[in-house]
């Protein structure tokens, strides 16, 4: 099981690097993420985006193909799409033009299967990665697709040496109330996980947030559950909570936070455009 994003790292150093293209790639971050990247011996990058401000902002020593705007989002992706890249990676562009591109249907990433936003967490007041999902496509997911937002960070989880991952159902109480949806669709789903609906997880649900993370917390409360305080993954109610959650623990709780697009044909790394050279 890995713990942390140095182990992730470690890892990925003994597939070799791999071929990612930056849609929009023209910006200063972009270009230093894929500086250091490039350096761990990660990735060998081909930036799309505007040739002249590439090469302006230090981006020269890459390849580079000279695309703007949506043409370059589609740029990227149709490489990944026909095996001349391996990922994509959103550079310095608005995450619904990426998308967009990505789900393109003669030059995207389609496969049929719900694509969600899965934000992989490093936090020094957690003892283990933790799972944030859907906080970037997926606007007020109904059971079905948030079925699938589950299935997606389990594969994951798999990747990340997680036996049996633990899914927290997050919503602002633990009880169930009509007024709020999310804690209906959160006893739903639990009972679904509890029937194997699911596949190999423990589920539990609705928690509060401080119960699904904090071991503390389930003791002054005195609940019963095998997810509770042990969290490996959050599926919280809609695409604003999961926003908000994170971006709140990298800014205020200074967790590190990786971020990419599960559920397309290959990996897509998508983050803020506000996010450090060392988040990308």
């Amino acid at each position: 099981m890995l713990r942390s994003f140095k182990e992730i790292i470690e890892e990925a150093k003994k597939l070799g690097p791999k071929r990612i293209t930056v849609a929009c790639g023209d910006d200063e971050v972009s270009i230093e993420a894929c500086k250091n990247a490039k350096n761990e011996g990660l990735i060998i990058p081909i930036l799309v985006g505007d040739k002249s401000k590439i090469i302006a902002k230090g981006g020269g020593e890459f390849e580079i193909i000279d695309a703007v705007g949506d043409e370059a989002i589609l740029m990227a992706v149709e490489m990944a799409r026909i095996g001349e890249a391996d990922m994509v990676m959103k550079g310095h562009t608005s995450t619904p033009k990426f998308l967009k591109g990505v789900l393109d249907k003669e030059r995207g990433l389609r496969t049929g299967r719900t694509l969600s936003h899965i934000a992989v967490i490093e936090s020094k007041f957690y003892h283990k990665l933790l799972l944030l999902t859907d906080g970037g496509i997926n606007i007020k997911p109904d059971i079905k697709t948030k079925m699938d937002i589950i299935m997606n960070a389990l594969e994951l989880a798999g990747k990340l040496g997680i036996e049996r991952p633990k899914v927290a159902l997050v919503a602002a109480i633990e009880t169930i109330n009509e007024d709020l949806s999310e804690t209906i669709d959160a006893a739903i789903l639990a009972k679904a996980g509890e029937r194997n609906q699911l596949g190999n997880c423990e589920i539990d649900g609705p928690l509060g947030m401080d119960l699904a993370i904090s071991p503390e917390s389930v003791r002054i409360k005195g609940i019963k559950s095998k997810v509770a305080g042990d969290a490996d993954i959050i599926v919280v109610p809609d695409i604003s909570c999961g926003n908000i959650s994170a971006k709140a623990l990298l800014y205020l709780g200074g967790a590190n936070i990786a971020g990419f697009i599960a559920g397309a044909l290959n990996p897509c790394v998508m983050l803020s455009r506000s996010d450090s050279k060392e988040t990308k």
